[in-house]
């Protein structure tokens, strides 16, 4: 360890009357916090051998300027999504429609009547704004949308299979993200896991026999949002769920992970008592969960202290309301992530070969047939045909756009950038256009 050159170091105090960081217009708190981190970061270069001299004063004071420039940006910010996986989890998942944005800007620039009746004058309920909407579209008696759809999974078990043994086919405890599992939501919630059949083989003689030795007084139906078992298989089916659980006056709960307001979603509301099911995934709005079902079963939900705990906001509401008012008018299939799941093949080759135009000036580049998926979890085993502009992995190009504003992400295969046109959005061809050119322009 070079103890000569730790001594030189510069204080922070003396850094911080530089005029480049005493004038630079940022928080003096940010400059000296910027500093310290500086600095501590050459320390260790130091004391590990990897930092021989130290930077010039001026560089040093650029480095401490950009780091504190930083801390004041948002650190949630736009990225362009050209992964082809349109549900993209780490991305946000759905983006949103104009008339979702639109009235997310509204619900938030002034008040609303987010609690308030305007015909009667008195208090109302946050639900009013996108329970009539559920049971439109899915002829359900009654819906509930709380913060996202792992809260719907555990308030329907705790205000409806709270002490009670629930019946669930051992092909359906899964495990989605941030090791959600559905044993531990089942035991938090106060209910008992009651495993049914075989990962691969659950009959409903299974669920059936539970039901007349007493073991379980509730049947859960999972959808495996992030797998697809296939080969020797044999699953219950929703309706003769629902037929057994008629037949022991029992109820029967469906958590369909992801859906959109079409046959499936209205066959799985009509067949179970309480279905829930995410706002940010086929559905195509903002992240919440959704639950619709039978009057009483809602009432109970609505009931129970946990829906305060776990209930949506008033942005996410907006967006929500604006959602489902597109499906109703007939408009839910142009909604970004419907339209982008529903692009024809033929079609986003037109558009791979319109970006590869826009991008041939800037280097060699090619189109390429290519496969997508949805993603965060919906239509698991679904493979989407697509096509790409595909680019040689130059060295350091997908760090380059990765940190350009706004940054781009591609996927990398066999040592070549691909930039699936499906997830593009409007506007994207030109920032990435942008950011090609500023990459040619740096190149020896």
């Amino acid at each position: 360890m070079n103890e000569s050159l730790l001594r030189r170091l510069p204080k922070i105090d003396a850094l911080l009357a530089t005029p480049a960081l005493a004038e630079c217009g940022l928080p003096r708190s940010l400059c000296r916090t910027a500093a310290r981190q500086e600095l501590n970061v050459l320390r260790a270069g130091i004391r590990t051998g990897q930092v021989k001299q130290l930077p010039p004063e001026e560089e040093l004071l650029d480095r401490i300027l950009a780091r504190a420039d930083r801390a004041c940006q948002p650190q949630l910010r736009r990225v362009i999504n050209a992964t082809g996986v349109v549900l993209h989890t780490n991305l946000g998942r759905a983006p949103l429609s104009p008339a979702a944005l639109n009235a997310v800007v509204q619900a938030g620039a002034g008040y609303s009547n987010l609690e308030y009746d305007l015909e009667s004058g008195t208090r109302g309920s946050r639900q009013a704004h996108v329970q009539n909407l559920l049971c439109t579209l899915t002829g359900a008696e009654s819906a509930l949308a709380v913060n996202n759809n792992a809260a719907a999974v555990f308030l329907m078990l705790s205000a409806l299979a709270q002490g009670k043994g629930v019946a669930i086919s051992r092909g359906e405890l899964v495990e989605i993200g941030g090791s959600f599992r559905i044993p531990e939501i089942l035991a938090r919630s106060g209910a008992h896991l009651v495993e049914v059949g075989t990962t691969n083989k659950t009959r409903l003689t299974d669920y059936a026999a539970v039901l007349e030795s007493g073991e379980a007084q509730v049947l859960l139906k999972v959808h495996p949002s992030n797998f697809h078992i296939t080969g020797f298989t044999e699953q219950a089916t929703l309706e003769e769920l629902a037929v057994l659980a008629r037949t022991h006056g029992v109820p029967l709960l469906c958590d369909l992970g992801s859906a959109a307001p079409d046959r499936l979603l209205r066959t799985a509301a009509r067949q179970a008592d309480a279905v829930c099911f995410s706002g940010d995934k086929l559905l195509g709005g903002p992240q919440a969960g959704l639950v619709v079902g039978r009057a009483p079963l809602l009432q109970a939900m609505r009931a129970d202290p946990l829906a305060r705990v776990v209930r949506i906001d008033k942005l996410s509401l907006a967006a929500l309301e604006a959602t489902l008012l597109a499906w109703q008018n007939g408009d839910g299939p142009r909604l970004p992530v419907p339209a982008m799941l529903g692009a024809a093949p033929v079609t986003l080759q037109g558009w791979a070969r319109a970006l590869a135009d826009r991008l041939a000036g800037l280097g060699p580049c090619s189109v390429v047939p290519v496969q997508g998926e949805a993603g965060g979890g919906a239509l698991p085993g679904t493979a989407l045909p697509s096509w790409a502009v595909s680019l040689p992995l130059e060295p350091g190009l997908e760090v380059f756009l990765r940190r350009w504003e706004p940054p781009i992400l591609g996927r990398i295969h066999k040592k070549r950038l691909l930039l699936d046109v499906r997830t593009l959005l409007p506007g994207d061809g030109e920032d990435i256009a942008a950011a090609l050119a500023a990459w040619r322009e740096r190149q020896p």
